[in-house]
């Protein structure tokens, strides 16, 4: 009898544990859904622009 006890209680703990978490995790969720810092991932989707020049740039070099 005591060991179904302990292995309820034990169970009963681990159940709490994971309650716990899941509502740890879903308050980080919606802290970083509420404050857009920057993108998740900054450079994909952007257009990279190494050597970008002006026309003033090119019109002074033919002066």
């Amino acid at each position: 009898m005591e060991t179904v006890i302990t292995v309820v209680l034990i169970i009963a703990v681990i159940v709490m544990g994971m309650v716990l978490i899941h509502r740890l995790n879903a308050q980080h969720d919606e802290r970083i859904a509420a404050f857009h810092y920057s993108d998740a991932l900054p450079g994909i989707g952007r257009l990279r622009r190494k050597n970008r020049r002006t026309a003033d740039t090119k019109k002074v070099g033919h002066a």
